[in-house]
């Protein structure tokens, strides 16, 4: 298993005013220039990622790390059926994701997406400030965490995020050190000492403490109004069921039936992108010294593209949410002359690039163990 790299954190000078983030070693990260120092680590070192571990919560704050039992059952039964689809998405995805894609495919899915999810993650509700960068760990294909980054687009944070793929070699195990168990999302923050797991919780958390006393919208939460179609065998029948359930348990059922559609939800991006962002690609394992910094609002059509290749990588990225509204949207357009996402940049070699074609093409050859 390959160890975590060291949380160095990487950020644009003129990003320090509206998000400072210092860092946990207390030094400053080297300026962006072009260098090669990517180290492929065949072995683990648990000293390594101990380190990498961020603080967990303190002992009065059950409120906000503990999860109610029905979050806890929506979270189990959500985590079921993502078992259970993993193997079937992979298999209707099907090719190498390094490999030279069908753009229009890639596009038209992507979009669909996006339509399914308008409008939660394309916006900032509110400016939370100063607020400090968040650590996410989380895989791009689980509705649960898709639910907490559009959060974050709408709260106008940046987060550290470490992304947790299927056959992970590095940052499932820390999740486990951290938390005590594999689940996600996993939120730390560590300028208030929370560690905490369950998606509802972080974004009501999220908004309490970051949001200027705005609440979540209905479709940020799991209990939310829910139209959901329904396909599973039932006594060695196919049927399909439409439910229509208010203000409940969104796992109603899943024992019986596999959830297929459910746009309140958040699973129709995952079954429209066929399983990217899910698994570890074969080929991954590369580990940057500097975490990669990409600008990038939730919603958007491109940027879902690039935030599946990184977590198919598993490479750590620094994410700049940039929604509409953004405070950061100036500072994009003067790095990149562009309001544009996504836009990447890679400190350890000085690549940059708002072309999501050429960032897809640019992160498989770099970051593969053969590349």
């Amino acid at each position: 298993m390959l160890p975590l790299a060291p949380p160095v954190h990487h950020h644009h000078p003129g990003l320090c005013a509206a998000a400072p983030a210092p860092s946990p070693q207390g030094r400053s990260p080297p300026p962006l220039r072009a260098r090669s120092r990517l180290r492929c680590r065949p072995g683990r070192t648990p000293a390594v990622a101990a380190r990498a571990r961020p603080p967990s919560a303190r002992a009065g704050e059950t409120e906000t790390s503990a999860a109610d039992d029905d979050a806890s059952s929506a979270s189990s039964s959500g985590g079921s059926v993502l078992s259970f689809l993993c193997p079937l998405l992979k298999f209707i995805g099907g090719g190498d994701p390094s490999q030279e894609r069908n753009d229009f495919v890639e596009v038209t899915t992507s979009s669909l997406s996006s339509l399914a999810r308008l409008p939660w993650g394309s916006s900032v509700s509110t400016s939370s400030g100063n607020a400090p960068t968040l650590q996410l760990y989380e895989f791009e294909a689980c509705p649960f965490c898709r639910r907490v980054r559009e959060a974050m687009t709408e709260l106008d944070l940046s987060a550290e995020v470490y992304p947790c793929p299927k056959g992970s070699l590095r940052h499932r195990d820390v999740v486990k050190k951290i938390g005590g168990k594999e689940q996600f999302p996993l939120l730390v923050d560590a300028s208030n000492g929370v560690t905490m797991y369950e998606s509802g919780d972080i974004v009501k958390y999220l908004f309490r403490q970051y949001g200027q006393g705005k609440n979540p919208s209905f479709g940020l939460l799991e209990r939310s109004p829910l139209r959901v179609l329904i396909i599973g065998y039932r006594n060695n029948i196919l049927t399909t069921m439409l439910i229509q359930n208010t203000f409940q348990d969104s796992t109603v059922m899943l024992d019986k039936f596999p959830v297929i559609f459910g746009c309140s939800q958040g699973w129709v991006p995952t079954l429209l992108r066929a399983g990217r962002g899910m698994t570890l690609w074969n080929k991954a394992g590369v580990v940057p010294e500097d975490k990669l910094e990409l600008f990038s609002f939730e919603n958007n059509t491109f940027a879902r593209i690039v935030r599946e290749a990184l977590c198919e990588l598993e490479v750590p990225y620094i994410l700049q949410n940039v929604g509409e509204g953004s405070s950061k949207t100036d500072l994009l357009q003067r790095i990149s002359g562009s309001k544009q996402v996504p836009y990447l940049i890679d400190p350890n070699t000085g690549f940059q690039s708002g072309d999501h074609k050429k960032i897809l093409s640019y992160l498989f050859q770099q970051y593969s163990t053969t590349g």
